[in-house]
C-alpha cells in the first residue's frame, strides 16, 4: 500500500516523542522532584510541631529617679530678716539764738562737710553784745556800791541808837535802814542777772554743736544778717544711725525685744539687746556693719499690720576694713540673730509638701511623713519632731507620689554602676590543663 506524503511526515514527527517518553532518565527526574517536595513538607511539619515557643521576658520597669538631701538634727540659731532705710539718730537745724551780722563761717559748713564737736560753725558780730556786757558790769558795780552804802549807813544808825537808847532795840526797822538794805540787795541781784543774760547773749554769737555732725545743707553767707529762729542749715550726728525694720508679729517671738526694762523702783537695770547685722551693697560690693535691736516703734502699722523694730548701728563712719560710711538713705538688709532652737532640722522650703508633709526615702521606698514645724522663712522650714538624724529628704518633684512606692536615688545608680564595673573587671577562671 502506498502512503501519502502527509502521513509520512506525521509519523516522522511522532516518532521522536514516543522515544522520549520511553527513556528511563526522564522518569528518574520526576521521582526525585516528588521526593524532594515530600521531604520538605515533612520537615516543615515536624519543625512546626516540635518547635519551642520563644521565651517571653517581662519588660524591666525602672523606679522613678529622685534627688535627695541628707539632713541632720542640730541646734539652730533662728535668723530674722528684714529690710529698711538708714536714718540719722540725731538730726538738728542750725538756728541762731541772737540776731546780728555773720562775720565768720566754718570752712566745712557745706553739704557733706564734717564738723567736730565744739568747733565754731558761725560767728555773729559780737560787738553789740560785748558792749551790753560792759554796761551790765557797770550796773552791777553801781548796785554793789549802793548796797555797801546802805550797810554803812545802817551801821552808823545802830551806833547812834545805842548811844541814845542803850540796852534797847529800835521800834521800827526803818531806824536801822533794813528796808533800804533789802532794796539795794535786790537791785544788786537784778544787775547780776542782767550781766549773766548779757554774757549768755554774747556767748550765743558763736554757734557750735556738742557732738560731731555731718552737714546736710547750709543757707548762710558772710555778711548776712540773721534773726532769731532763722534756719541756717541742717546736720546730723555721726555717732550712730538707726534703721526702722517692719516685721511680722510672729518674728518678734524669736528674739529679745520686750525684755529691755529701763528701770525699776528708780534703779537702772542692765539692758539686753539682740545682735543684728546690717548688709548693704555699696560701691559694687557687699559690706556688713554690726548693730543691735534697741526698741520698737510702739505701734502696729494699720495698713500692713506689721510691727517695726529699731536697729542701731554705732560708728557708721568708721572706715576700718576698707568699708565705706553707712550714709542715711541707704536701703539695707537687717539680719537679727534670734534664739536657739534645740534639736531641730532645717528642711528646704521646696521639700515641704501640702503644708507640713515631706517625702523621705527609706530602703528604696518613698515615705510620706507629717512634721511639726516650729517656724518657717523664705528658705527653710524648721522641724522640731518627726524626722530622724541623717534622713534622706526628697527635694525633687514627682508627677505622682504614693506612700511606699519604689524610688531610685542618684547614689543608688552610682553604686550599681560601680558594682557592674567591678564585676566586669574581675579576672575570669582559666581552663586547667
Amino acid at each position: 500500500m502506498k502512503m501519502t506524503q502527509s502521513e509520512s511526515q506525521r509519523r516522522s514527527i511522532n516518532k521522536p516523542l514516543a522515544a522520549t517518553r520511553t527513556e528511563p532518565g526522564g522518569w528518574v527526574q520526576v521521582i526525585v522532584a516528588i521526593v524532594v517536595v515530600v521531604l520538605g513538607v515533612a520537615g516543615a511539619y515536624f519543625l512546626i510541631k516540635w518547635r519551642k515557643p520563644p521565651e517571653r521576658e517581662a519588660p524591666e520597669t525602672l523606679a522613678p529617679l529622685v534627688e535627695v538631701e541628707q539632713l541632720h538634727v542640730q541646734d539652730l540659731s533662728m535668723i530674722v530678716r528684714g529690710y529698711g532705710t538708714v536714718s540719722p539718730r540725731v538730726e538738728v537745724e542750725i538756728v541762731p539764738e541772737v540776731p546780728g551780722k555773720v562775720v565768720c563761717v566754718h570752712s566745712r559748713l557745706k553739704a557733706g562737710g564734717l564738723v567736730r564737736a565744739g568747733e565754731q560753725i558761725i560767728q555773729i558780730d559780737p560787738r553789740d553784745y560785748e558792749l551790753a556786757v560792759q554796761q551790765a558790769n557797770a550796773v552791777v558795780a553801781e548796785a554793789q556800791v549802793k548796797l555797801d552804802t546802805e550797810k554803812a549807813e545802817a551801821d552808823v544808825a545802830r551806833a547812834e541808837w545805842e548811844q541814845l537808847h542803850p540796852n534797847s532795840e529800835p521800834s521800827s526797822p526803818l531806824v536801822l535802814r533794813e528796808p533800804q538794805i533789802r532794796r539795794a540787795q535786790a537791785a544788786l541781784e537784778s544787775a547780776k542777772a542782767q550781766l549773766a543774760m548779757a554774757d549768755l547773749r554774747l556767748e550765743r554769737t558763736s554757734l557750735s554743736l556738742p557732738f560731731d555732725v555731718l552737714v546736710i545743707n547750709e543757707r548762710v553767707d558772710l555778711g548776712q544778717y540773721v534773726v532769731v529762729g532763722q534756719s541756717l542749715g541742717a546736720a546730723y550726728g555721726i555717732k550712730s544711725v538707726e534703721i526702722e525694720v517692719p516685721l511680722e508679729d510672729d518674728d518678734l517671738a524669736w528674739f529679745d525685744i520686750f525684755d529691755n526694762p529701763i528701770g525699776f523702783n528708780g534703779k537702772k537695770l542692765a539692758t539686753k539687746h539682740a545682735v543684728a547685722q546690717v548688709k548693704a551693697d555699696f560701691g559694687g560690693a557687699e559690706h556688713i556693719w554690726k548693730g543691735r535691736v534697741v526698741r520698737t516703734t510702739g505701734q502696729v502699722d494699720r495698713t500692713s499690720r506689721m510691727v517695726s523694730v529699731v536697729v542701731e548701728v554705732a560708728d557708721p563712719f568708721d572706715r576700718s576694713g576698707a568699708r565705706p560710711p553707712l550714709f542715711p538713705g541707704v536701703f539695707v538688709e537687717v539680719v537679727i540673730e534670734g534664739k536657739v532652737l534645740k534639736n531641730a532640722v532645717a528642711v528646704p522650703r521646696d521639700a515641704v509638701r501640702q503644708g507640713n508633709n515631706v517625702w523621705v526615702v527609706q530602703e528604696g521606698r518613698l515615705k510620706i511623713l507629717t512634721l511639726e514645724i516650729a517656724r518657717a522663712d523664705k528658705d527653710f522650714a524648721y522641724i522640731i519632731s518627726g524626722l530622724d538624724d541623717e534622713a534622706l529628704i526628697v527635694v525633687s518633684s514627682l508627677d505622682m507620689a504614693t506612700d511606699g512606692m519604689a524610688v531610685r536615688t542618684r547614689g543608688d545608680d552610682l553604686a550599681e554602676a560601680a558594682k557592674v564595673t567591678q564585676d566586669n573587671n574581675a579576672p575570669g577562671e582559666t581552663e586547667a590543663n
